[in-house]
Parts: C-alpha cells; structure tokens; sequence
C-alpha cells in the first residue's frame, strides 16, 4: 500500500469513530427497544430528521467532492501513482458505499415506522 491508501484508511478510521461517538448516544436515547427488538410504534426519531441524517448528508457532500477532486485529477492526466488519487480514490468509494446503505436502511425504518403506526390504511 502506498502513502495515499494508508492516509486515507486513518482517516476513514477516524471518521468512523466521530460518526459512532454522534450515533451510539442518540440510538441509546431515542430508540425505543422492547425484549431486545425496536418497537417502531414507541420511537420517534425514524419519522423526523435527526442528527445522523445531518451526517449522512454532510459525508454524501464529501464523497461527492472527493469524486470531483479524483475526476480532475485523472482528467489532468495523473495516475494510481499518485498519492492524492490513492486517497479520493478511497475516499470516495467508502463514503459513497456508507451513504447508500444507511439512505436503504433508513427508508426501510422509517417504511417499518409508518406502518406500526398508522397500518396499512394509508392510501
């Protein structure tokens, strides 16, 4: 591994620990949770927007920026060589990966929410 791979792993590393030290509290707070399984009907926070969304919106903007930068870059004719690709390279598919998965579990929560409270009469 290069220089730009093992900046952009400690730097992931500790992306992941701020996101967990945001996220850990709030879901032990919020999240309302009956014989080890979540009781959609009781939590709130699924049906309104809550600090991880904030997160998740922030990290999709870097992702995205990080894609432009590594666009410009190889546009400018640089290679995996180089050490600022390595990284937006890395950079970008991790946060765009994390992005997608919690926008899935996200919707299918707050799917899960809608329909433990109001059922399925919504029309």
């Amino acid at each position: 591994m290069d220089t730009g791979w093992i900046v952009s792993l400690v730097v992931v590393g500790i992306m992941t620990i701020l996101i967990l030290a945001v996220v850990i509290p709030m879901e032990r707070k919020h999240v309302v949770r009956e014989h080890g399984k979540i009781n959609y009907k009781k939590t709130k926070i699924y049906l309104r927007w809550n600090v991880f969304d904030t997160v998740t919106v922030v990290l999709s903007i870097y992702a995205v920026l990080c894609v432009q930068v590594l666009n410009f870059l190889i546009s400018s004719g640089e290679t995996v060589d180089n050490v600022y690709v390595q990284f937006f390279t890395n950079q970008g598919q991790v946060w765009t990966l994390v992005a997608i998965l919690y926008l899935i579990s996200r919707v299918s929560m707050t799917l899960k929410a809608i329909k433990e409270r109001w059922g399925d009469d919504i029309e």
